[in-house]
């Protein structure tokens, strides 16, 4: 879908923890199957979202590097990705119920770059952190 990479399944996380949980499987498993049967994608951003949770920022920053993590120890080349957090920067829906702050909270993968070239001019972070 555009340069997003459609999961699955969520990643999942218990509250306030960095590390893929229980469910979590499908999506990495699709991501990682993604960059073994597209080697022209030279690099992925990894991005992590949180919201309605103190701290934010660095739970999103902690949540990417950990999916990042995960996709290394499973033979993805570390310069293919790009873990980035965006806190509650980029919502997709309305923060202020529950339901909407859970959709919020995401892991999304994007394409960066094709044959070692970044996509669409934007940079590589997506001005991510």
């Amino acid at each position: 879908e555009g340069n997003r990479l459609v999961l699955p399944d969520l990643v999942r996380f218990a509250a306030g923890l960095d590390s893929p949980g229980r469910g979590s499987e499908a999506a990495l498993v699709h991501i990682r199957g993604y960059l073994a049967a597209k080697d022209y994608i030279t690099m992925v951003r990894i991005e992590g979202h949180v919201s309605g949770v103190p701290d934010a920022q660095g739970l999103s920053e902690r949540r990417a590097l950990s999916v990042a993590r995960w996709l290394v120890s499973k033979g993805v080349d570390c310069k293919r990705l790009y873990p980035v957090g965006f806190g509650d920067n980029k919502p997709i829906a309305d923060g202020s119920t529950p339901e909407g702050r859970a959709q919020n909270t995401r892991i999304e993968a994007h394409n960066v770059a094709l044959r070692g070239r970044l996509i669409g001019g934007m940079p590589a972070d997506g001005s991510g952190k």
